[in-house]
């Protein structure tokens, strides 16, 4: 294989340690050519961009000049659904289809070739240099520790740590309650995983638990979790400044100097210290953690006082309350449970020591404002798990080691070591707590005093500090994570009334209006100053939001999506389940109730989202879902053989486009709406390279007027030469699988004696093709027409109806506005299009079942007797028969239809079916094929074909006599519908069918015309492929 001359390489390339980039080969010269640049006058493969996209300019990629770029940041960064196209990347027209030169498209790339490929470029707001306008200043972002793990720590210490855990060592030992920190770690911990791994799918934003369970699940769960979640954090500021409020009330209380009362200081003190919370949240991110770093100093201080106070050895005072620093005795005691009072159970501690270990969405709740949220979310959430969870471990085993249960507090129990009476271990240590440990009365000790911690360090205030810094705390966490959260669900437009709130200010588009409300909401519950019967919902809402994030990552998993690739690894989708199973049953564990209210307000919410069907589409795991459901379904029916019981009526209905023709689209929809398939057909006549830009423009909007007018159906459109190749495309090609159209439906084609020859002959031969692919056919005619395309002055595709107006023309033009249409007649036809959709009344459908096609001419207006708008109409069914027999023949029939359980009761015998028909009627149908006689004379066969060379519509005089029987039964039909359902619903009768060859298409056309003209009601000609579609057999 021969190489390629390589010319000599600059010296900047020699210096390049060996690395050949992209950059440093397209940036050899500037404002030159490179080494590898092509010579003047040879360009790329044109040297102007495409007349398609003209967004493209020839850029040097790997030293020459193309159309086509190296792969690049900003050709993904705003890609949202399939197919679109990203910013300045060429369009595949742009590369596939011949360039033209089109000057006045011309635009300067968007992507510099002098930049690497794989980094994001500035985007325009920092373009420098841009005159008379200062730079944007640089929002506010934080990193993993300041933004995510201090700030979770922060939120999961609270005041259980100081005032519960030491009292839950108490009552369940250090080695049940060990167990019960790390249940709750347990949980806390997959979500965490989970967490991680759903912020590291994709870029994530600002909206924290909402955003990653909404773009995860879909709006209908998300958009529910995501208001009661803001809820709950906004009550929750509430719930924690009530907590430093009562501290504080206890202080004042110990030392005489309420300010008004109890309750009322409560309320005082509460609402002071949210407006201060407020102030400080105000004063933007960067000011809120800035307090939460003291918060955590504080708390800091407050352990490593206490850890060294349990080194320090106890003062009489403080052995009188039970401390007596490290003893293994008092550790072996601890170890075990002394269950006391009404909570001194397993699942009664759990519940309570729980909600301490919740906190760890505090950092994904600010997602917007962390500089990398998919490294600093998952970094940040475990993290601080794991040290939040040695703190607990350690406090219980220390405290554990340290502390009797029971203690007097006076110093006058301190007896010799060894006297007699006295019991308990702190006998052994020169205290005798006998007396009030057997009346239960004793007032210290880690069973009955809260204050443990403060009593056992150094210095107590500092304890108190740390209570004050949990509770604080906590209570700005959730003052700034409710808005967050709350702004980015009002963005997204889910519910109504609550867009005012998604208002951003500032360089962090902080939420202004979010705060007020979150400001107003805690101050409302803090004037309650009474939380008990809130704080269990809360818990819940909590715990729903760490069930959903666990089903998320579960579900996620489980639909096998190729858009699934998180980067964080350390996961499971059975242990994400396992996580969302348990938090559930925590719910319940805590409070049954509460858990109840929890569900009914996401079910009430979910269904909201449901029936409201926001336009969102975010890509969830629910979409993928479905596709995974409705593919192993699909695949699944291959499997199972066709029965008669289980036969649908799937219809391919040739609509065009089918907002042209509503009437017949509700008609089908209305029998075919949750039972069977539904498929609209549209053939776009003309070129291919013409016609399918068309085809990929109109196809969204088509299906989107099949959504909005309720109709569950699917369109399909094919490009061909002309209609009849089309239709046979989509008859051979359309469905999947067993879910493939049995039934052709087509209108009536009203303007076939004025069309040219040719759409006459391919309209009827699409008639003869459903039949040869053992289709069954439904043909439709209203008196109206079924084009509603005059009135909509639109364009006018020429299929299956394309002009069903003299005026209108066939090759796929505009139709000409019809200047002196009249007004009444547009009328009709507008209030024709509805028609379908309206209540029927007690009307009658008339079924006229003249030959058997296999009951499809009986089946298709049973299923519309069933919907809602036809239930007041009877159906009545007319078979032909002879005079002489004509009760047998009734009782014939209706022992039939009794066997086919179709409900079917009244039924006439037609015996006057064979009469002559009236002369005119006659003369009327002479006239209609007139125009279409060959006028042969009787010539042979021979001769005939000859004279129909060309022609083959045209009717041979033999062709005339021969089907004469056949022409007047039609002309006799016509009669029969007019004298007994001239005022019906609907008539239903059997299609004749022409021979293939035999019958000249203008011939059959004059049947159906003839069968079906001057009749008010909708008809329907209808023909079964010859095969049973009913049953009488249970098996």
């Amino acid at each position: 294989m021969a190489e390629l001359p390589v010319p000599e390489l600059p010296a900047v390339l020699s210096r390049s340690s060996g690395r050949f980039t992209i950059s440093t080969l397209l940036g050899m010269e500037e404002g030159g050519r490179g080494p590898y640049a092509p010579a003047e006058g040879v360009g790329c493969d044109s040297a102007h961009p495409t007349h398609l996209s003209g967004s493209t300019l020839c850029t040097r990629t790997f030293g020459y000049n193309t159309v086509d770029v190296v792969p690049a940041y900003e050709h993904y960064a705003n890609s949202k659904g399939v197919g679109d196209a990203g910013k300045s990347r060429p369009s595949l027209a742009d590369l596939h289809s011949i360039l033209k030169p089109d000057p006045g498209h011309l635009r300067a790339p968007a992507s510099d070739p002098q930049r690497s490929n794989g980094l994001p470029e500035a985007g325009p707001e920092e373009a420098p240099g841009e005159p008379g306008r200062a730079p944007a200043p640089e929002p506010v972002r934080f990193g993993w520790v300041k933004g995510v793990m201090i700030r979770c720590m922060l939120n999961i210490w609270g005041v259980i740590l100081y005032l519960r855990l030491p009292w839950i060592t108490a009552q369940a030992g250090i080695a049940l309650t060990w167990l019960i920190i790390l249940m709750s770690v347990t949980v806390t911990t997959i979500t965490g995983l989970s967490i991680s791994a759903i912020s590291t799918n994709g870029k994530v934003k600002s909206g924290g638990t909402y955003f990653l369970i909404s773009r995860s699940l879909g709006p209908e769960l998300g958009g529910s979790i995501g208001l009661i979640f803001a809820f709950a954090n906004a009550v929750a500021v509430a719930m924690h400044t009530v907590g430093f409020a009562e501290t504080v009330r206890d202080l004042l209380q110990e030392h005489n100097s309420l300010i008004v009362d109890p309750t009322n200081d409560i309320r005082i003190i509460g609402v002071v210290t949210v407006t201060v919370l407020l102030g400080i949240s105000l004063a933007g991110m960067e000011w809120e953690a800035k307090a939460q770093i003291l918060f955590f100093l504080v708390i800091l201080v407050s352990f490593i006082n206490y850890l060294v106070g349990t080194v320090i050895p106890a003062s009489a005072e403080k052995q009188a309350k039970g401390f007596f620093s490290y003893r293994a005795e008092i550790f072996a005691q601890n170890f075990v449970p002394n269950w006391r009072g009404p909570e001194g159970s397993f699942f009664g501690l759990f519940s309570i020591f729980f909600p301490s270990a919740t906190g760890i969405l505090a950092g994904a709740n600010i997602s917007g404002d962390l500089k990398d949220p998919a490294v600093a979310i998952p970094k940040g959430t475990l993290m601080a798990i794991f040290w939040t969870t040695m703190s607990y471990l350690v406090l219980s085993a220390t405290i554990g080691a340290c502390v009797v249960r029971d203690a007097s507090g006076s110093l006058n129990d301190s007896v010799a070591v060894g006297s007699p009476g006295c019991e308990g271990l702190a006998c052994d240590y020169g205290w005798n707590f006998t007396a009030c440990a057997q009346r239960q009365s004793c007032r210290y000790g880690l069973s009955n005093y809260y204050q443990s911690m403060s009593m056992v360090s150094a210095f107590g205030p500092l304890i108190t500090a740390g209570i004050f810094g949990a509770t604080l705390s906590s209570a700005l966490a959730c003052l700034v994570s409710a808005p967050k959260v709350f702004q980015c669900l009002c963005r997204d437009q889910l519910y109504p009334l609550i867009g005012f709130f998604g208002k951003g200010y500032g360089r962090n588009s902080e939420p202004i209006r979010g705060y007020m409300l979150t400001y107003v909401i805690a101050v409302g519950f803090i004037l309650i100053a009474e939380l008990n019967a809130i704080a269990p919902i809360i818990s819940n809402f909590f715990l729903c939001s760490y069930a959903l994030i666990n089903f998320s990552c579960f579900h996620a998993s489980i639909t096998n999506s190729p858009g699934w690739r998180p980067s964080f690894r350390y996961y499971s989708k059975w242990a994400a389940l396992f996580g969302a199973v348990v938090s559930v049953v925590i719910m319940f564990l805590l409070t049954w109730w509460a858990a109840l209210i929890a569900f009914g307000i996401v079910v009430f919410l979910l269904g909201y989202v449901l029936y409201k069907k926001p336009d969102v589409n975010w890509g969830s795991s629910m979409q993928a879902s479905s596709y995974n459901m409705a593919l192993n379904y699909s695949v699944g029916l291959s499997e199972v053989d066709e029965h008669i019981k289980n036969y649908r009526p799937q219809c391919l209905v040739l609509t065009g486009p089918p907002n042209f023709r509503p009437a017949l689209v509700d008609f089908v929809g209305t029998f075919t709406k949750n039972l069977s398939l539904m498929l609209c057909g549209n053939v776009l006549i003309g070129p291919r390279k013409q016609k399918t830009p068309e085809s990929r423009l109109t196809a969204d909007g088509h299906t989107k007027w099949l959504m909005k007018r309720k109709i569950k159906a699917f369109y399909t459109d094919v490009v061909a030469e002309d209609l009849r190749s089309g239709v046979q495309m989509l008859i051979q090609a359309a469905g999947l699988g067993k879910m493939r159209p049995n039934m052709l439906v087509l209108g009536y084609k009203r303007n076939w004696r004025t069309v040219s020859p040719q759409s006459l002959e391919d309209y009827v031969g699409i008639l003869h093709d459903a039949f040869d692919f053992k289709y069954g056919v439904c043909l439709m005619r209203m008196k109206e027409g079924l084009n509603v395309s005059r009135v909509m002055q639109a364009h006018v595709n020429p299929t299956f109806e394309a002009a069903e107006h003299p005026e209108e023309n066939g090759t796929g033009g505009r139709a000409a506005p019809d200047t002196a249409a009249d007004p009444a007649a547009l009328a009709g036809e507008q209030q024709a299009s509805t028609i379908f959709q309206s209540e029927q009344g007690k009307k009658t459908i008339d079924i006229y079942w003249l030959f058997d096609d296999g009951g499809l001419t009986l089946l298709i207006p049973y299923l519309l007797g069933r919907k809602k708008r036809w239930g007041k109409c009877k159906i009545r069914v007319f078979v032909g028969g002879q005079i002489n027999r004509m009760d047998e023949e009734r009782k014939a029939i209706v022992s039939l239809l009794s066997k086919f359980r179709l409900g079917f009761h009244e039924v006439h015998i037609l015996p006057d079916i064979n009469q002559k028909p009236r002369p005119e009627h006659i003369r009327r149908f002479d006239d209609l094929i007139a125009p279409f006689r060959l006028n042969d004379g009787f010539k042979d066969e021979a001769t005939v074909n000859e004279m129909r060379q060309g022609c083959p519509w045209k009717i041979s005089d033999e062709e005339v006599n021969k089907n004469r029987a056949k022409s007047l039964r039609q002309v006799r039909l016509n009669e029969i519908l007019l004298d007994y359902s001239r005022d019906a619903a609907l008539i239903a009768i059997t299609l004749p069918i022409g021979r293939k060859g035999r019958c000249p298409s203008s011939l059959y056309m004059a049947w159906l015309e003839t069968l079906s003209q001057d009749l008010r009601p909708p008809v329907i000609l209808t023909r079964g492929n010859q095969e049973n579609v009913l049953t009488f057999y249970c098996q």
